[in-house]
């Protein structure tokens, strides 16, 4: 059995916890330069459809 040879101090071991947290990645938005809706970098803009200058995803036109 594994057994510690020298205590853990309090510092050290909440360091060690504090790195286990989940972190939310920082995403940022840009807005789409087509339609102008907000929207995450490198994803199809979820207003429009649009990636990249070119039609992706055909939304229907809402009534």
């Amino acid at each position: 059995m594994a057994v510690p040879k020298t205590k853990v101090s309090k510092s050290r071991l909440r360091m060690r916890k504090a790195a286990w947290n989940g972190k939310v990645p920082h995403v940022g938005t840009t807005t789409c330069p087509e339609c102008g809706a907000p929207r995450q970098p490198h994803r199809v803009c979820p207003a429009c459809g649009k990636y990249n200058g070119r039609q992706v995803v055909v939304k229907e036109a809402e009534d």
